[in-house]
C-alpha cells in the first residue's frame, strides 16, 4: 500500500504517491520466525552450532573488506618470501617491533564496547517486557473492577498504544521496520482495537514518523480511568493505582525511545574502526615476516600462521560486528528483539484475561 502527498506545481496541485518500502506483515512474520528459531540454538551442542550460517558472525566476516585486505597482505608477503632467495633487512627490523601491545589495547576497547552495547540491549529488552507487563496488569484490574464495556475500551486503547509505540520508533534513530500500514493496521483489524472514528481522531498525527500517537493513546487510557472514577465504578485510590500502571508503561516506552535516539557515540565507534583498520594489516605484516625466510621457510608454518591471522580477523571484526548489531534492537536484523512475539503475546494474554470466567 502507498501513501500520497500533495505537491504544488504553479497553479495546479497533484497527488504524488509515496511507496511504503518497509517489510509487509508476511515478511515481518518470516523474520520473527527465524528470530525465534535462532533463540533456541543457544543450548545446542557445539558441533551443531558450528553448522549454522544465519544469525552468526560468519556473514559479517566474509563480507568485511578489512578481513580480505588483511589476508591478502599476509598471502602476498608469504608468496614474496618464497620467490626471493635472501632474507630482507626488514625482517631484522620488524623483530624489534611489538604489535601485540596495540592488540592488547584494541582487545580491551572491543570487549568494553560489546559490554556496553549488550547492556543497552538488555535494558531495551526489559523496557519491552515492562510495557507488556503493565498492559496485563491493567487488563487484570479492569476485568475485576470495571464494567465489561469500560474495561474493554480501556484494554483496547492500551494495546493500541503498545503497537503504535513500536511504529513510532521509525521517527528516531535508525528507523523501524514496523509501519502503520503493515503492522498497526493488521493488528487493529485483527483485534478490533480502535473504531473508525477513533482512527480518524488519530489521523492528525503521522504514526510512522512520530511517537505522538502512542502518547495520545496513553492519555486516552488515563481519561478512560478518570471517567470510570467519575461514573462511580472505582474510587480515587483505585484510580491512582490504574494511573500508576499506565504511567509506568509510558515511562518504559519512553525509555525505548530515549535509548534509540541516543546510540553509542560515533566518536567511540570511529576510534574502534580506525584502530581495527590499522592493527589488522600490521598484524598480518608482522605474522608474515615471522613465518620464516630463506632456509627457514615451511609450508606448514605458513598455513598455521595464516590461520592465526584469520582467527585474529574473526576476533576483531566479530566483536565489532556483534557490538554494532546490538545497538538498535528494534530493526530487521535476525538478532533483534522479537517485537511481534511481544505484541501477539500481550494481545493473547489480554484476551484470556478479559474472557476469564469463574463458576
Amino acid at each position: 500500500m502507498s501513501k500520497s502527498v500533495a505537491v504544488a506545481s504553479g497553479a495546479d496541485v497533484y497527488v504524488e504517491p509515496i511507496k511504503e518500502d518497509r517489510p509487509d506483515f508476511k515478511e515481518l512474520k518470516e523474520i520473527e520466525k527465524q528470530r525465534r528459531e535462532i533463540l533456541l540454538r543457544a543450548e545446542l551442542p557445539f558441533w551443531r552450532i558450528l553448522m549454522f550460517w544465519s544469525g552468526t558472525c560468519l556473514k559479517e566476516i566474509v563480507s568485511d573488506t578489512l578481513v580480505w585486505t588483511t589476508i591478502i597482505i599476509y598471502v602476498g608477503l608469504r608468496i614474496y618470501a618464497w620467490v626471493v632467495t635472501y632474507v630482507p633487512d626488514s625482517v631484522t627490523l620488524l623483530q624489534k617491533t611489538n604489535v601485540g601491545i596495540l592488540g592488547g589495547f584494541l582487545s580491551f576497547f572491543l570487549v568494553l564496547f560489546v559490554n556496553q552495547t549488550n547492556g543497552r540491549f538488555l535494558e531495551m529488552y526489559g523496557f519491552s517486557k515492562a510495557c507488556s507487563g503493565r498492559i496485563q496488569d491493567v487488563a487484570g484490574l479492569a476485568k475485576t473492577q470495571l464494567p465489561i464495556e469500560v474495561a474493554d475500551r480501556l484494554v483496547r486503547h492500551f494495546n493500541a498504544a503498545h503497537i503504535a509505540g513500536y511504529v513510532g520508533l521509525n521517527a528516531i534513530g535508525m528507523g523501524s521496520p514496523y509501519s502503520k500500514t503493515y503492522f498497526f493496521d493488521h493488528y487493529n483489524e485483527e483485534a478490533k482495537l480502535l473504531t473508525p472514528a477513533e482512527m480518524e481522531e488519530l489521523s492528525r498525527h503521522d504514526m510512522d514518523h512520530s511517537g505522538l500517537c502512542m502518547k495520545e493513546l496513553v492519555t486516552w487510557c488515563q481519561q478512560d480511568v478518570t471517567d470510570a472514577r467519575v461514573a462511580g465504578h472505582i474510587d480515587t485510590y483505585q484510580e491512582k493505582y490504574f494511573h500508576d500502571k499506565i504511567l509506568a508503561f509510558r515511562a518504559a516506552m519512553d525509555g525505548m525511545y530515549d535509548y534509540t535516539d541516543q546510540p553509542p557515540h560515533f566518536f567511540y565507534i570511529h576510534f574502534l574502526v580506525l584502530l581495527s583498520a590499522l592493527y589488522l594489516p600490521l598484524f598480518a605484516i608482522d605474522t608474515a615476516y615471522a613465518a620464516g625466510w630463506g632456509d627457514e621457510k615451511s609450508y606448514g608454518l605458513d598455513v598455521l600462521q595464516g590461520l592465526i591471522v584469520f582467527l585474529q580477523c574473526v576476533f576483531v571484526v566479530g566483536l565489532r560486528s556483534l557490538a554494532t548489531n546490538m545497538i538498535d534492537p528494534y530493526g530487521d536484523d535476525l538478532e533483534d528483539l522479537s517485537v511481534i512475539n511481544y505484541v501477539e503475546g500481550t494481545l493473547e494474554i489480554c484476551s484470556t484475561i478479559m474472557n476469564a470466567k469463574q463458576e
